[in-house]
C-alpha cells in the first residue's frame, strides 16, 4: 500500500480552485527512478487519481497546487525561502546526530552524464504576459475534452 501526501485546507480556501498536480515516486529506498509528474487536474480529480494509483503499490503520491508566480522576483523569493528551510533542516539533523556518518557508504560511481549550459539572462515576462500564457494553456486543456 502506498502513501498520499497533500495539503489539508479549510473548506473555503481559494487554493481549492487552483490547478493541482500529482508527483508519483518510489516509497522505499530500495527503488530508484525519476518521479513522474501528472496534471494539472481539479483537486478532487487529482486526489482520486492519486489514491487509485497508490492503493495497491509501494508508491508515494504528492498532490499539490500549482501556485503561479508572476515575476522573477517572486520566484527568487520562493527559491530563497526553500534554501533557508533546507539549511534549517540540515542544522536540525546535524544537531540531532541520530543518523551517524554514512558518507563512506555512498556509491562513488558517477551518475548519468549531464551537460550544463550557461543561459544569458533575458528580461522576465510581465505579469500580463504570464497571465495570457496561462489563459492559452487553460484554453488548450479545455480543447482536449472535445
Amino acid at each position: 500500500m502506498g502513501a498520499l501526501v497533500t495539503l489539508e485546507l479549510p473548506d473555503d480556501s481559494p487554493i481549492h480552485d487552483l490547478p493541482w498536480i500529482i508527483t508519483f515516486g518510489p516509497l522505499g529506498d530500495d527503488d530508484e527512478w525519476e518521479p513522474v509528474v501528472c496534471g494539472p487536474y481539479e483537486r478532487p480529480h487529482a486526489l482520486a487519481l492519486a489514491e487509485s494509483v497508490v492503493a495497491d503499490e509501494d508508491l508515494m503520491a504528492v498532490v499539490e497546487p500549482l501556485l503561479p508566480r508572476l515575476s522573477a522576483d517572486e520566484i527568487r523569493g520562493e527559491i530563497a525561502a526553500s534554501r533557508i528551510a533546507a539549511e534549517d533542516d540540515a542544522v536540525q539533523t546535524e544537531d540531532a546526530d541520530i543518523y551517524g556518518d554514512y558518507e563512506d557508504l555512498l556509491d562513488d560511481e558517477p551518475g548519468p552524464e549531464t551537460v550544463q549550459q550557461h543561459a544569458e539572462a533575458r528580461p522576465a515576462p510581465s505579469p500580463e504576459e504570464l497571465r495570457a500564457g496561462m489563459a492559452r494553456i487553460a484554453d488548450k486543456l479545455g480543447n482536449l475534452s472535445g
